[in-house]
């Protein structure tokens, strides 16, 4: 598995990036020895092993390791040089008592996100009038507490923005001195809820651009080393036109795009657990129907969740394969939106939230709460993001560049991708860049599930799908949502739970550009896709409200690779 530094071989834990670079967590750095491990960091441990993502043969078995790296593709890294990646679990969407609707202090977020494997963490509350005045600095002393606390977990601020004329967002910044003066003003200037902007209308579509260009220019200007957004449960409400996703994400320069991707699983999960001994609900929240606001082309069944993925994301030849058919990166990711946890017993502290700009700290509420729709972070999703070190900087390179894949209920434990042709390779995110037949070649090393899950189960990868579209220029029509090319072109059957499984796949002499992606499931819940079985004959079925639970419904999805043959 080709998938971090090889560690007790001289490697002193300084790398030269231009950022600077934390040590290796203890988990990672096997000169520490398991017995000097805290509980939360053996957990961690036992998972990297899992993943094959420990050991001296690390640097010997790396895809990354004397290979030549492929051009940059869309602004991003596509090798990491001789280097491996880290690949590091995280969350970027977590809310706490700084949020109307949550309950959780920051510590107690961390915490469980650290005991769960996340090696990255972001703290985002509900963009407000309350938060942009007072909660957006009174969370920013808790949250360098948990960094002080937890030095193996990089815990970034960052908030959800009410996008103008549209759905939610994360927005995070690289930690600085200016973060919260940076994140303060871009709440003041462009959330939808603070200006009173969250209807659809031209106007608000543009203050939600110009959102965008601001981070852009703070970036520019230094006040930040970096941020990101993303977009959170776009098909949730039906109210993230694909104009107005392009827009985002054309908002702001190729090299630094500020807009990179979407959620292509919601938090949520366990509200698809039945009643009595779950809430009954839909996974993601998603039991919504069109609204005044809505794009009317979406089908109804784009307000479901697929397998506990976004509609956007499950459906072959939809609007994530529209995009990438453009040869533009956008990229998927998977968290908890954790507000209130399944199976909890604490409760909501008192206080005036609106005059203190957070609740009280948790109390005990006197019973276990089968009634709400989250897990703790790490426990259920995950996003793997390829980082070129332990910081900061690191993971948003990793999340800019598309080296990113995510998973439901620890399916898999490790996923390494390459695309290889013409004595080059590209890996998640980036593009190979060959000449005009070459013939080229996927391999995939999956690293299974090796152990038990958080539901104390070990899951069972069943079958691996290899999805590949065209690569056909910009869409003359902003609102298009379909890619007719993009269909499963190979099935794996794996059914097995341990171990690695080993995937090829030949591409041919490649005349066109292609790019390829990857789904897998653990082959209990399984439907014909919605553009027919000719594209996708078993992909995810719809997920039934009140019937839908998640720990029988397990998949896994990778963010895309470009093959472009000149």
């Amino acid at each position: 598995m080709g998938h971090g530094h090889a560690h007790g071989h001289g490697h002193h834990h300084h790398h030269d990036h231009t950022h600077e670079t934390a040590p290796l967590p203890a988990a990672f750095d096997t000169s520490v020895p398991d017995e000097a491990l805290s509980p939360e960091q053996q957990s961690r441990r036992t998972l990297l092993r899992r993943a094959g993502l420990l050991g001296a043969g690390l640097a010997a078995s790396s895809v990354l390791t004397g290979a030549a790296s492929a051009p940059a593709f869309a602004g991003g890294r596509n090798g990491g040089g001789r280097k491996g990646f880290l690949w590091l679990a995280g969350d970027h969407h977590i809310h706490t008592r700084y949020s109307s609707d949550g309950k959780y202090r920051v510590s107690d977020q961390v915490r469980q996100g650290a005991r769960h494997g996340m090696d990255w963490l972001v703290i985002t509350d509900h963009g407000s009038a309350t938060h942009a005045k007072i909660g957006v600095e009174k969370v920013n002393p808790d949250i360098q507490a948990a960094r002080s606390a937890h030095r193996d977990t990089l815990v970034f601020q960052g908030l959800e923005w009410n996008i103008p004329a549209a759905e939610h967002g994360t927005v995070f910044v690289h930690p600085g001195k200016n973060e919260v003066s940076v994140l303060k003003a871009f709440e003041t200037g462009y959330d939808g809820a603070v200006k009173a902007a969250t209807g659809s209308s031209p106007a608000n579509e543009a203050l939600a651009v110009s959102g965008l260009a601001f981070l852009a220019d703070q970036v520019k200007r230094r006040k930040v080393k970096d941020a990101l957004m993303l977009a959170n449960h776009p098909a949730r409400k039906g109210i993230d036109s694909p104009h107005e996703i392009r827009g985002w994400r054309d908002a702001t320069s190729a090299g630094h795009r500020i807009a990179v991707g979407m959620e292509g699983a919601p938090g949520h999960q366990a509200g698809g657990l039945p009643a009595p001994l779950g809430p009954g609900g839909a996974r993601g929240i998603y039991d919504n129907s069109p609204g005044s606001d809505s794009f009317a082309d979406y089908p109804l069944e784009s307000y479901r969740t697929w397998g506990g993925f976004d509609w956007m994301t499950a459906t072959v030849g939809g609007l994530w394969d529209s995009l990438l058919a453009e040869g533009k990166p956008w990229w998927i990711t998977a968290n908890s939106d954790s507000h209130q946890v399944y199976g909890d017993t604490a409760a909501r502290g008192g206080g005036d939230f609106n005059a203190n700009g957070r609740y009280d700290d948790p109390v005990y509420g006197g019973r276990i709460d089968v009634t709400e729709n989250d897990y703790w972070p790490g426990y259920y999703s995950r996003t793997h993001v390829g980082a070129d070190g332990f910081s900061y900087a690191a993971v948003m390179d990793g999340i800019r560049a598309g080296r990113v894949w995510v998973d439901h209920g620890q399916l898999v434990s490790g996923l390494d991708v390459r695309v290889s042709g013409g004595g080059r390779w590209a890996t998640l995110g980036g593009a190979l860049h060959v000449k005009k037949g070459t013939r080229v070649t996927l391999g995939v090393d999956v690293a299974l599930a090796g152990g038990p899950n958080w539901a104390g189960f070990q899951p069972t990868l069943a079958r691996v799908d290899v999805i590949q579209g065209d690569v056909t220029g910009e869409a003359e029509d902003r609102d298009t949502f379909t890619a007719p090319s993009a269909r499963v072109v190979k099935s794996y059957e794996v059914n097995k739970n341990a171990g690695t499984a080993t995937l090829t796949y030949d591409l041919g002499r490649v005349d066109r550009p292609v790019y390829l992606r990857l789904r897998g499931t653990d082959g209990n819940r399984s439907a014909v896709g919605a553009r027919g079985a000719a594209v996708d004959p078993h992909g995810p079925a719809i997920d039934v409200v009140g019937d839908a639970d998640p720990w029988k419904d397990l998949w896994f999805y990778s963010n895309p690779v470009w093959v472009l043959p000149s």
